[in-house]
């Protein structure tokens, strides 16, 4: 264990002589892990466990690059926030692994103002998912018109309704369309598909 971010490290060099490592693209999810004890112990604490057991857990976080090959993790006590748990792996995939242009992909529960504020800085961005149901009003029915999608590569607007669905090239190809979401803090964009 007190030679986890060593070791990890390593891996990660070596085995860009196996297979080239996609690090353009880094995926990053948090899950946890209970053990079958009544007191806390350590790193093991009462949390929000993902199965809802009443034992105390312990976090893992877990970055990918684009291949789905795991990059870098770290354990983190169980009652902690998970969305304190990317600063720490982020740092040291950056310092670790010279990996610092990167887009960084995550979901909602990790996609928080400050997770996404820290890579809105040098060539780092990202993409996050973000629940209809937790939108504006306005915006999830600006979300949900089915006018002005787009197909990669073309700008010109499309009416979903218009689509034969029964077509295999339509049903195959993914349509999109983005409008800018100015909160005031920061500015984004949201894409839907």
């Amino acid at each position: 264990a007190e030679e986890s971010d060593f070791i990890q490290e390593e891996l990660y060099k070596n085995s860009n002589f196996i297979h080239p490592r996609n690090s353009k693209i880094l995926y990053y999810d948090c899950t946890n892990y209970y053990f079958e004890i009544e007191a806390e112990d350590g790193i093991k604490k009462y949390g929000k466990s993902k199965e809802h057991r009443p034992n105390p857990i312990v976090t893992m976080g877990l970055f990918m690059d684009a291949d789905g090959i795991p990059l870098a993790f770290d354990i983190f006590p169980g009652n902690q926030n998970e969305q304190l748990t990317l600063k720490p792996i982020e740092k040291k995939v950056i310092k670790d692994f010279n990996c610092s242009e990167f887009i960084f992909c995550s979901d909602a529960g990790l996609g928080g103002k400050s997770n996404r504020f820290l890579n809105s800085f040098g060539n780092r961005s990202y993409v996050i998912t973000y629940s209809l149901k937790k939108m504006k009003k306005e915006e999830r029915e600006l979300a949900l018109l089915p006018t002005q999608f787009k197909v990669p590569g073309s700008n010109k607007l499309i009416d979903l309704r218009t689509l034969d669905e029964s077509d295999p090239k339509v049903y195959n190809t993914i349509y999109y369309k983005e409008y800018p979401l100015v909160t005031g803090d920061m500015d984004e964009t949201v894409i839907i598909t």
